[in-house]
């Protein structure tokens, strides 16, 4: 007997858990490597870093962003068309668990080459998971609640995000950075284990539509659209000159991507130009919602780069006692001491690490691991404390030879699905009282509303940024709890209602490559927030820099505004609520 015939009263499709859990699993290790992915760039070598400048390390991590949601379109391709979704989906996993296990091992070239695996996993993994998941509400049954099922899918996602910050902060103090990003290997390779097992139940759901007559051909499409994004990919990148100046941290790396985005963005367009009568409408509804969310993305994503440095530099990560009770005896602290050469000059301070380093040489040609484990420690401990004693003020510092218990940096990085898991029910018990009383928001508007508040969340910032003196003082924890928790409540008004929109709207026979378009969207967003925290040391008043973001968001919002009268029609057309 079929999952459709025996759940004649549940609100939600069995398979929905078997994706829950999958989908877990898989943004554990996405979260787990991005929580840490800027920190271990700007770390030194001598540390275990890669020792990059925070102007690479911001472009790397944009490029990085924006290729990871640009791939998808070339994974929900395939699956629409040869592979499907399941195929598709443990293909994705099995790569991104080999990337995630590859970045364990050092040198640039394995850094390398493991990112690429890794956006390739994403590609085939991303767009077709969440096709799953709408596939499943086609049964009348369901349907009403497709909206409420994105919502609990997108809290599976922030379950695996909210967990594995505290694995990677246990892991990288205190085995060092190759193990935190095994655990992310680990863990994606759990989410595929769970996919397989739970196969039975998503089966119905993986149904390949017909190629209409107005559909390019797949040999087309790679003729016409991924042959040009290789060549103009390449074209942007050796162009001699900078498309745009210096503006937006402008690198050859940017100049490609945005160069290789054009036959892409082409192709959508030509989408809804050679679209039926009956498509058109819908089609060019998406894609316009789609314009409008990157600019979410480049706002939100910024929580993987310009806020971790405001949570590593100008904020007071200080425990308190009975948490660092708690935290000294499971490892989980991070320490800082006191030490003489905090306050001394860049040539003493780079003296004394120049010696810690010719005595690690000396364990190593020795081969006394437990010296070579401690200097190294050592200078993790004399480098972190360095940079955390810049600007705190005198009298929340502790004796010389003293040390203070922090918070890690990347624990931050679990505030957001802190939030999306404490406010999901909160945000589906919303939207289902409004329903009851005829009163609920529709889709766009709910997705209107959810960039006005994402826009709001930064002008936190603005007021932590006025509450202290730069290079002088810290800024109280609270502050990122505070945007954190406002942009949350944005995100989930936004994200979990485009995937649903993308599933209600599209063509069936094109919805993983719909899918691939939403987060194409989402990938020109996070390349952009790569660009705009790459502007982070140009702003000496930071608060600029976080209003910045509010104009962005608030032109955003505008847009759609403007939009909602038309795209409530078109749904209204396609009898979708």
């Amino acid at each position: 007997m079929s999952e459709q015939q025996n759940n004649t009263t549940a609100k939600h499709p069995k398979g929905l858990y078997v994706l829950f859990f999958t989908e877990m699993w898989e943004r554990f290790g996405y979260y787990l490597m991005l929580g840490i992915f800027s920190l271990y760039m700007l770390d030194s070598v001598e540390n275990g870093g890669m020792g990059f400048s925070p102007v690479k390390k911001s472009d790397i991590y944009g490029t990085y962003l924006g290729l990871v949601y640009l791939t998808p379109f070339l994974g929900g391709l395939l699956a629409d068309r040869v592979f499907g979704f399941r195929k598709s989906i443990v293909a994705g996993g099995l790569l991104m668990a080999a990337g995630y296990l590859g970045m364990a091992l050092p040198g640039e070239g394995s850094f390398y080459i493991s990112l690429l695996l890794i956006i390739l996993g994403n590609g085939f993994f991303k767009p077709n998971i969440s096709t799953l998941v709408g596939n499943l509400y086609n049964d009348d049954r369901f349907r009403a609640n497709k909206d409420a099922g994105y919502n609990i899918f997108y809290m599976g996602i922030n379950i695996g995000a909210f967990v594995c910050n505290f694995v990677a902060a246990y892991m990288r103090i205190n085995y060092g950075w190759g193990w935190a990003f095994a655990a992310a290997g680990v863990g994606m390779l759990v989410g595929v284990m769970i996919f397989l097992a739970g196969t039975k139940h998503i089966r119905h759901a993986d149904v390949m539509k017909p190629v209409q007559k107005e559909d390019m051909s797949l040999g087309k499409i790679f003729s016409y659209v991924l042959l040009p994004v290789f060549i103009c990919g390449i074209i942007g990148y050796v162009l001699p000159e900078k498309i745009f100046g210096e503006a937006l941290l402008q690198t050859k790396q940017n100049d490609a991507f945005i160069f290789g985005c054009i036959p892409v963005l082409i192709f959508y367009g030509s989408l809804w130009f050679r679209a039926s009568d009956e498509d058109k409408n819908p089609l060019g509804a998406l894609l316009s919602v789609m314009f409008c969310v990157i600019i979410f993305w480049a706002v939100f994503h910024q929580n993987g780069d310009a806020l971790t440095v405001w949570a590593k530099e100008h904020t007071d990560r200080e425990m308190p006692a009975a948490i660092a009770n708690v935290a000294t005896k499971a490892n989980m602290a991070q320490e800082v001491e006191n030490h003489y050469t905090v306050h001394s000059s860049e040539e003493v301070f780079q003296a004394h690490i120049d010696s810690l380093v010719a005595e690690k040489e000396l364990a190593v040609a020795a081969n006394d691991q437990q010296r070579i484990k401690d200097i190294g420690k050592m200078i993790s401990l004399r480098t972190n404390s360095r940079n955390y004693f810049e600007n705190l003020p005198v009298a929340q510092q502790p004796a010389p030879g003293k040390s203070l218990l922090l918070f890690s940096t990347e624990l931050y990085q679990s505030i957001n699905p802190f939030w999306v898991v404490l406010l999901t029910p909160v945000v589906v018990g919303l939207w289902g009282f409004l329903r009851k009383r005829k009163a609920e928001p529709s889709t766009p508007a709910k997705i209107a509303l959810g960039m006005l508040i994402t826009g709001l969340s930064t002008l936190v910032m603005v007021a932590a940024v006025s509450s202290i003196s730069m290079g002088d003082e810290k800024a109280s924890s609270w502050w990122l709890i505070a945007s954190y928790g406002v942009i949350t409540f944005g995100e989930l008004c936004l994200s979990p209602m485009g995937l649903s929109l993308v599933s209600k709207l599209s063509p069936p026979r094109l919805t993983a490559l719909m899918m691939g378009g939403w987060f194409l969207s989402t990938a020109v967003g996070n390349k952009l927030s790569g660009m705009l925290s790459g502007l982070w040391e140009g702003f000496e008043n930071k608060g600029n820099f976080f209003l910045m973001n509010f104009g962005l968001c608030i032109a955003a919002t505008i847009l759609l505004l403007v939009l909602l009268k038309w795209l409530r029609k078109v749904m209204r057309e396609k009898n979708i609520h």
